[in-house]
């Protein structure tokens, strides 16, 4: 195969890669909570800007992602148990103006904080030195970013599918009532979905910011990419949120590298392809 092609199709894997963290969280909250958290691409950009002054400060790169992410997560939790619990009656238009409110508070502090100027966030030497692969170099980051991508991947699937936590979401989205009337607490189930799809935007904010920048209005951007790829995924499918990742990173690679000004198209034809075929996603079901 052609070495441009080869890069390509890297470049492809690491999109998608940067896509699951990010649509995985995104989906997480919809599948047990059914709310599409739209303050989910201010969670990556707060994540990135936080991870960026604590490495600053401590040197330490992974210690910029566990607080880049803890901290989203908190803030998570701050929205969960302080806003949205409190409009659960009002239906999905409440919550969904709320995160995006909460989403526009935060980029603004973001950018009196950080100010207006793309910044990056360094990844340590041992992990950006290129790698030689088929005779030609590629930066070893990007290798490091679809390896996250694939270990959180199967801890998702573990704690889902393989732990007595995961057996509470999944019943609890099934049938809330019966799984609250054997006395498993769904407000805590809640709380802990909602800090995880958190944590996942915070620790993608510092990851993307290691792989391409940090900026105003970037939130938006990943926002976007991440509705796309959980409603062609299918709304709370993990499966399918990998799947329409790895789908949707090939085609912005590929349409970036040859056809750039029918990019944002063909990255919005599949979404407006499914949601006239199959409205629910690839392996979604309907609500």
């Amino acid at each position: 195969m052609d070495t441009r092609y080869m890069i390509i199709m890297l470049n492809g894997l690491t999109q998608g890669a940067l896509f699951f963290i990010l649509g995985s969280g995104l989906t997480l909250a919809f599948g047990v909570m059914r709310i599409v958290n739209m303050s989910h691409g201010a969670f990556y950009l707060l994540g990135g800007y936080l991870g960026f002054s604590v490495l600053q400060h401590t040197g330490s790169w992974t210690l910029a992602v566990l607080a880049g992410g803890g901290f989203v997560a908190l803030l998570g939790l701050l929205l969960e148990r302080g806003l949205l619990e409190r409009i659960q009656a009002g239906g999905d238009l409440s919550q969904t103006l709320l995160t995006i409110a909460f989403s526009m508070i935060i980029a603004d502090l973001c950018l009196a904080t950080w100010g207006g100027h793309p910044l990056s966030i360094r990844a340590p030497a041992a992990l950006s030195s290129p790698v030689r692969l088929f005779g030609f170099l590629y930066p070893g980051f990007r290798f490091v970013l679809m390896l996250t991508a694939v270990v959180i991947a199967f801890g998702l699937w573990f704690l889902l599918f393989r732990t007595r936590l995961g057996m509470a979401v999944r019943a609890s989205v099934d049938d809330r009532e019966t799984v609250s009337a054997l006395g498993i607490r769904i407000d805590t189930i809640y709380s802990l979905m909602f800090m995880l799809s958190a944590f996942l935007g915070g620790v993608a904010g510092v990851l993307g910011g290691s792989y391409l920048q940090l900026s105003p209005g970037e939130d938006i951007t990943i926002l976007t990419y991440s509705l796309v790829v959980v409603i062609v995924g299918g709304l709370g499918s993990l499966l399918g949120t990998l799947i329409s990742a790895l789908v949707l990173g090939q085609i912005l690679s590929f349409s970036l590298a040859f056809v750039p000004e029918m990019s944002m198209f063909l990255v919005f034809a599949p979404m407006a392809l499914m949601l006239a075929i199959r409205p629910q996603g690839l392996f979604g079901r309907r609500f």
